[in-house]
């Protein structure tokens, strides 16, 4: 049984300020259709004779791959929450231990939620050469064919074959200066590290318990305290936090005698950076990759990228990067697109919200986007999805006003249960237990005004949640 392991808990912070925590890269529509974790299950589905896939995801996460794994037609996967991050030697292990579960014999074949693979054909017949290696016990890494000269990969030098279009790993390799990446480059026995695999999921739980036995214990303890909530297999936070952290790389396939390696060249890229989706994307005749509303005047090699309803103009530039969203800007020079991470650092460091997340939240029940705030008020345009409603909740420090736009809201405000339709308006108090219910066909948009002391949206006491937040 081949089953894809889609590891899906990266933060993507070099794409800041359209990929944040609460949204990252791999759940974003950068390039292409869908996103980047649908386009990722997408590419499982071409392969033959593949099981569901395994999802390990960040708890903060849950509903968001479970919504896009809806929206792509996948059935029966199976979504392991991390509670905390631990990198991706833990995360495996989890997806491991869920595979042979299964089928003892389970192959994985693991690949990370925010890659982009531009050639579909050339990934698969790679995963079909890689298929005999993983059955004999090899643990294997796809490499990717290098085009270039790239300071900001890891590399595998390959050693004798092992089989057809297998070789032996003689040695993975830092990422390089560029005069060695130059040297890699000519010498032709150098791929880049994907960060992509497959093997036995039980050959790689053996090598973890060779070269990292505390880290399986461990993991082992968080897995089988585990308990099922709606879609989910939600780990022990409590367990899975005294798990060390490391990378399958260090942890394993640099100690391991059986790894392997399969070169592919399927137009790869881990979107790493905004250069690097540059680099990916469409570009014009000027050599500019444009979204959205742009005029660009004297503008060359550039990425441009606009928000909504907002125009972003350009005169005279080279090698830049703009990127703007409703509550922040970027402008970067392309050279410089793997510093944009030392902004998201400076916006932890200040106490900012903007590296965690966006004006428009998501929730599983729709999003809702803060339009404008001041002291002691904030006004919300609220979005609800056909059927879905909020949690049962109130609150210590605020009133609420709602007032309906379009399609139908079903309010419970303590006692009081009725309908409101278009450009009806109702007052929530302020200790008043309420809900907010969606029930037609067409989605509910409304527009909330939140007055009080207090408006943080830690101020929410759920007694009930169709979701399990409560």
């Amino acid at each position: 049984m081949l089953i894809p392991l889609i590891l899906s808990g990266g933060s993507g912070t070099r794409l800041w300020p359209v990929s944040r925590k609460n949204l990252p890269k791999q759940f974003l529509s950068l390039t292409g259709q869908g996103t980047l974790f649908q386009q990722t299950v997408e590419r499982t589905r071409l392969l033959p004779d593949v099981a569901a896939p395994i999802v390990v995801a960040s708890e903060d996460h849950r509903f968001l791959a479970a919504e896009q794994l809806l929206e792509t037609g996948v059935k029966n996967a199976t979504i392991v929450l991390e509670p905390v991050a631990r990198n991706t030697a833990p995360a495996i292990a989890l997806g491991a231990l869920q595979a042979v579960k299964r089928d003892p014999d389970a192959i994985l074949l693991v690949l990370p939620a925010d890659h982009l693979i531009g050639d579909a054909d050339s990934f698969s017949e790679g995963v079909h050469l890689a298929l005999p290696a993983a059955n004999a016990g090899w643990l294997v890494t796809f490499g990717i064919r290098p085009d270039r000269p790239e300071t900001g990969f890891g590399y595998i030098r390959r050693a004798e074959v092992i089989d057809d279009g297998a070789y032996q790993v003689a040695q993975f390799v830092e990422k390089p200066a560029l005069a060695t990446a130059e040297a890699y480059l000519a010498d032709g026995g150098y791929d880049w590290n994907s960060g992509m695999f497959m093997f036995k999921a039980s050959r790689y739980l053996e090598e973890l318990e060779q070269y990292a036995p505390d880290m399986l214990e461990a993991v082992r303890i968080a897995y089988e305290s585990a308990k099922a909530d709606l879609d989910f297999v939600r780990i022990d936070a409590e367990a899975f936090a005294r798990v060390p952290d490391n990378s399958i790389d260090y942890a394993v396939m640099e100690k391991t005698l059986r790894a392997a390696v399969i070169p592919v060249s399927c137009d790869w890229s881990d979107i790493g950076s905004w250069s690097a989706l540059w680099l990916a994307g469409a570009r014009d005749a000027q050599g500019n990759l444009r979204e959205g509303d742009t005029i660009t005047v004297n503008t060359s090699n550039s990425l441009l990228r606009s928000h909504e309803r907002h125009l972003l103009a350009t005169v005279g530039v080279d090698n830049l990067i703009v990127v703007t969203t409703p509550d922040a800007t970027l402008v970067a020079h392309r050279d410089a697109a793997q510093d944009v991470k030392r902004v998201v650092d400076e916006l932890k460091a200040a106490g900012r919200s903007e590296h965690s997340f966006h004006r428009i939240v998501r929730r599983p029940w729709g999003s809702y986007d803060s339009i404008e705030s001041g002291e002691r008020f904030q006004v919300k345009r609220i979005v609800v999805k056909p059927g879905a409603a909020l949690s049962l909740q109130k609150h210590h420090h605020r009133a609420e006003h709602w007032i309906v736009v379009s399609g139908t809201a079903e309010v419970t405000c303590d006692e009081r249960v009725f309908l409101l339709g278009e450009n009806q308006s109702t007052y929530i108090p302020l200790g008043s237990v309420h809900r907010l219910r969606n029930p037609g066909k067409v989605p509910l948009e409304l527009i909330e005004v939140q007055s009080g002391s207090y408006l943080g949206e830690d101020d929410i006491v759920r007694i009930e949640d169709v979701y399990g937040r409560s």
